[in-house]
């Protein structure tokens, strides 16, 4: 995320790395025409998900494992991005039909991926406008009351904690660590259960961000599922300690729903000359580096769709 509003097309292509197929397309939909394409052709069909799993099967693929690396078959793509794979079996085709059956195939690939296509713009386009509404309400609202902290969190609102970082440059305090953390799988939380619980989720981080940290720590929640952690005169190993402990405390968090978990990135200014916004690009890289590691780990995916 960025610490403005971020360009549409920007977060039209970074957004489809959230989505799955049942995001997507009405699976029922998608297996009546491929049995109605296998019908027609005589050829066998099998539709994964751009992680190897099976959504759709017509025909017999007992003991076929889909590698979606070294052999993914015919790749859906959305926004550039696969989604799905297609995978055929055109034993029973004669060799006179077999252009006609490519013909078919490559038309259905490229249908699924329009369809796809539309079905984010429309869905993207619906978030983006609500977010945009909500941004504007939340700026009045602070603007007019006065008030330092987030409504929904307790911490600082973006806006307030924009000027506290100033504050923090102009004292020329170093070292100064600056934490990204970034909420992971919010979005999945929010399609699957509700603005209810994704709000509960953004509370309840905060709540371990705000508990794990000491008094002169300054936490602000600069984006919906962002926040960004300054920590002035940072001893060594300071933030990542601090960092490791919102992460315990994430996965002891029992709830029949949630399954919290943060990705964190840590850099730190030094030089007195340096400002604190000028470092967190960096600190927002090295905090994707540490989702991949979090989203990549055994068990996660699990921990997370318990409820699903």
């Amino acid at each position: 995320m960025e610490y403005k509003a971020v360009p549409f097309e920007k977060r039209m292509k970074e957004n489809i790395r959230n989505y799955a197929m049942d995001n997507l397309y009405p699976v029922d939909a998608l297996r009546a025409q491929l049995k109605a394409l296998a019908s027609i052709t005589g050829i066998e069909l099998l539709l994964t998900d751009r992680h190897g799993e099976k959504v759709v099967s017509v025909g017999n693929f007992a003991g076929f494992t889909p590698d979606v690396v070294g052999e993914p078959g015919r790749k859906i793509k959305v926004y550039n991005r696969t989604i799905a794979h297609l995978y055929v079996k055109t034993d029973g085709v004669s060799p006179d039909q077999a252009q006609d059956v490519e013909g078919m195939l490559d038309a259905t690939v490229e249908l699924f991926s329009r369809l796809g296509e539309e079905a984010y713009l429309h869905r993207e386009c619906a978030i983006y406008m609500d977010e945009l509404e909500e941004r504007l309400d939340e700026k009045h609202t602070q603007t007019a009351d006065g008030g330092k902290e987030d409504v929904l969190t307790g911490v600082f609102h973006k806006f307030y904690f924009e000027e506290r970082m100033k504050d923090i440059d102009r004292s020329e305090v170093v070292p100064v660590a600056v934490i990204n953390a970034n909420i992971n799988d919010w979005k999945y939380v929010n399609d699957h259960f509700g603005d209810e619980e994704s709000d509960r989720l953004i509370r309840t981080i905060a709540g371990f961000l705000k508990k794990e940290a000491k008094p002169d720590y300054v936490i602000g929640r600069v984006d919906g599922d962002v926040f960004v952690i300054l920590i002035p005169m940072a001893e060594d190993g300071e933030a990542e300690a601090y960092c490791q402990s919102v992460q315990e405390a994430c996965l002891a968090f029992e709830d029949p729903i949630l399954a919290p978990s943060v990705a964190c990135g840590i850099v730190h200014k030094t030089n007195v000359e340096e400002e604190i916004a000028d470092k967190l690009p960096d600190a927002e890289y090295e905090m994707f580096n540490n989702k991949f590691e979090i989203k990549n780990a055994p068990g996660y995916r699990q921990r997370l769709e318990k409820r699903k």
